[in-house]
């Protein structure tokens, strides 16, 4: 049965950020799936977690973005954390990266969720076109 974990909170420890399941945490084995998706009614990016016969859902909702900005700005894969567990979210960066340019300008998403999208990772798309 798939579950969703929301992401809470996160801070940088150095140049890594953490982010911080709370609340009820997985007691199951599952590793990165590398996979980043989007919930727009939820106005989330989902993550998934392999966890061998289903996914499991990491769901960073909107009041998370400025880590995910920071994320993207960093050369480290973000680590997810829960209780005493840990793990890399390989694949983060790229596939996060890859679909804010996609919902750039694509009201495919939903109008909301796309400028949302283009306000909370303008400093990304930005950047991007100075290069």
């Amino acid at each position: 049965m798939r579950k969703t974990y929301t992401v809470e909170n996160g801070s940088q420890l150095e140049k890594q950020i953490h982010l911080q399941i709370c609340g009820e945490t997985p007691d199951l084995e599952w590793r990165a799936a590398g996979q980043v998706i989007t919930d727009s009614d939820a106005m989330a990016f989902i993550y998934l977690m392999d966890a061998g016969e289903d996914y499991h859902y990491i769901k960073f909702p909107q009041a998370i973005w400025p880590l995910l900005v920071k994320t993207l700005q960093s050369d480290f894969e973000p680590i997810l954390t829960w209780g005493n567990g840990q793990t890399e979210l390989v694949n983060f960066q790229d596939e996060l990266n890859a679909l804010i340019f996609n919902i750039e300008g694509n009201h495919n998403y939903g109008e909301d969720f796309s400028t949302a999208v283009e306000e909370a990772f303008a400093e990304i798309l930005n950047e991007s076109r100075e290069d």
